[in-house]
């Protein structure tokens, strides 16, 4: 089973926020996570990014592949070191 952290989306039509969550890489976007790490709102000023960063290395170093755009943010707090 090929585990991704992930966003998924969440919140009103066009009013979106996101959900960081851990889920098998197959299904779908917004379906059924094995667990959820934190969340983002692009929509607030400054951008808001709460995630369990203990939770996060855990699955990281389990296996599991964070998308692009979750590394990115990783990147900016902290959880993943920048060169990788």
């Amino acid at each position: 089973m090929a585990v991704r952290i992930r966003l998924t989306r969440v919140g009103a039509h066009k009013q979106p926020s996101y959900r960081v969550v851990v889920a098998d890489g197959r299904s779908a976007r917004d379906g059924r996570a094995l667990e959820t790490l934190g969340h983002y709102n692009p929509r607030t000023e400054p951008i808001e990014f709460s995630v369990d960063a203990e939770k996060a290395q855990a699955w990281i170093a389990k296996g599991a592949q964070p998308s692009e755009t979750v590394a990115r943010l990783f990147k900016q707090a902290g959880i993943i070191p920048a060169g990788k």
